[in-house]
């Protein structure tokens, strides 16, 4: 789905129940505009992660926030912090 359009990349996730990974800031505000309750996305905010490495960074953020994932949140993952917000966004 690297092509597909941002709305249709969140109907997919939300149909599935998946997990969004992206480095694109325009979910979040998608979903933070639309008021939306899912689907969860991870933006990782650290340039120049190789695949081992980013893998890394999802387990770690999956260990620390898996409820919130569960339930519909935004995380930004920096190189010094990994942060949660629950959906909806008000």
């Amino acid at each position: 789905m690297a092509r597909a359009a941002d709305d249709a990349i969140l109907d997919y996730a939300r149909q599935q129940g998946a997990v969004v990974v992206t480095l694109d800031s325009d979910f979040h505000q998608t979903l933070a505009i639309s008021q939306a309750t899912s689907p969860s996305v991870i933006r990782i905010r650290i340039e120049g992660l190789k695949a081992d490495r980013l893998a890394i960074v999802i387990t770690q953020v999956i260990a620390t926030a898996s409820a919130e994932l569960e339930a519909g949140a935004l995380v930004s993952v920096t190189p010094s912090s990994i942060r949660v917000r629950k959906l909806p966004i008000r």
